[in-house]
């Protein structure tokens, strides 16, 4: 994770600085760049986005993006997986959907990286929270357990065959042991 050399004084100046690869985020008047996916972290955004877009995208529940930068609240942010209730995704008057998410996600999903720092990724998530996000899930590939974060700042760390919440109305039931055993091939 590199603190950026370039501070700006606020969000607006931020969000006119080109993009970064991988992406930067604005929180607390700092930015910090994200780490480079590595394997673990990429098996396991791909199949939760086309597990959940599998179950949610024909019937119009919902839609899960990958690295999507959302701002709200001051912030901005990339969360690996950002899903949207179907009414809620920013639209063109096309109907196509926008370029620019300036909304918080119902659902946002970290996968924590070797080289990041969980309580800087559980701060995002916080945001989230704090901001409207239902439901925030923070993946540790190492300790094979998901974070849970609910609205009130209510946590919950759920391991093993226990049974992971999904965004309401998402025919989706996954333990922590499933979405881990996805990274054997």
């Amino acid at each position: 994770m590199v603190i950026a050399a370039t501070k700006p004084s606020n969000l607006e100046t931020f969000l006119k600085l080109p993009e970064t690869k991988p992406a930067s985020e604005f929180m607390n008047g700092q930015i910090i760049q994200k780490p480079m996916p590595l394997g673990k972290h990429s098996r396991l955004q791909i199949k939760l986005c086309t597990n959940i877009n599998q179950v949610a995208e024909i019937p119009k529940v919902a839609y899960a993006f990958t690295e999507l930068r959302c701002t709200f609240g001051g912030a901005s942010i990339v969360p690996d997986v950002s899903v949207f209730r179907w009414d809620r995704i920013p639209r063109e008057s096309s109907g196509r959907v926008a370029n620019r998410f300036e909304i918080y996600p119902d659902w946002a999903i970290e996968i924590l990286s070797p080289d990041q720092r969980q309580n800087k990724v559980l701060a995002n998530l916080l945001h989230c929270v704090d901001d409207g996000t239902e439901l925030g899930w923070l993946l540790d590939p190492e300790d094979e357990n998901i974070l849970v974060a609910l609205p009130e700042r209510r946590i919950q760390i759920l391991e093993g065959s226990q049974i992971v919440p999904v965004l309401s109305g998402i025919d989706l039931k996954l333990t922590v042991a499933q979405i881990f055993d996805w990274l054997n091939f």
